[in-house]
Order: C-alpha cells, then sequence, then structure tokens
C-alpha cells in the first residue's frame, strides 16, 4: 500500500513544517502544507489527501469556514477532517471522547502519539 496523503492547512509555518516532518518520518504519509486558508480548497485539490488536519483560527478565514468549503465540493464530502487548535486543552478533547461538536479535535500542542491516533481513527480507508 502506498503512503496515504494528509493536508496540513495552518497558517503557523513552523508548526506545519514540524508537523509534516514527524508525520513523514514515519514513512507512512505524504504530507502537503497550506498556510493560507484562502487557498485551502485548491491545494486539496492539487492534493487528493486522504485527511485533512485543518487549524481552527487562522487570519483571513477561520478553519470551520475553510471545512464548509471544502465539504461543499462533492469530492471531499467523506475526507475526514481533524481539527487543530490551541483555544483547547488536551483533557477537554479527551473528555469530549476525541471530539468537540461531533468534529475530531486534536489540542494544540499534543503527543506524537496523540496525533498519530487521531490520525489513524479518523482516515478514511483506502
Amino acid at each position: 500500500m502506498g503512503k496515504r496523503k494528509i493536508l496540513i492547512i495552518d497558517d503557523e509555518r513552523d508548526f506545519s513544517d514540524v508537523v509534516k516532518m514527524i508525520l513523514e518520518s514515519t514513512g507512512k504519509y505524504e504530507v502537503t502544507i497550506e498556510n493560507d486558508a484562502g487557498n485551502a480548497l485548491y491545494a486539496a485539490i492539487r492534493c487528493q489527501p486522504d485527511l485533512i488536519l485543518l487549524d481552527v483560527i487562522m487570519a483571513g478565514k477561520e478553519g470551520p469556514d475553510v471545512a464548509i468549503e471544502i465539504k461543499g465540493n462533492s469530492h471531499f464530502k467523506e475526507t475526514p477532517i481533524v481539527f487543530l487548535t490551541a483555544t483547547v486543552t488536551q483533557q477537554e478533547v479527551d473528555e469530549g471522547g476525541g471530539t468537540i461538536g461531533g468534529h475530531a479535535f486534536v489540542a494544540k500542542p499534543s503527543s506524537l502519539d496523540i496525533l498519530l491516533d487521531s490520525i489513524e481513527r479518523n482516515m478514511v480507508s483506502a
């Protein structure tokens, strides 16, 4: 099986670069980064991700608005989105069973194990 594709949409370049490096070091993922929320749909079309890691709070466009835009494209209706946010703690995410408001969430920062677990739980099977 080939590497699974992950698209990171986050306006924090340093954070995105570190997450990409960590995920690619597992040998399981091919990661694309988009740091401009306004280009998120184009990046998804270009990347064709198996899963999207999406920051909640970004300059220009909020993560939930980006999610609506991406999910509005019929090609991405089934593509899982895992929100990344510094606005809640990992404890709050854990208490919600890994979801908040029905969406998968990972607190920023979090451990590699927590991030990988969330990716694996939410990744659509190939």
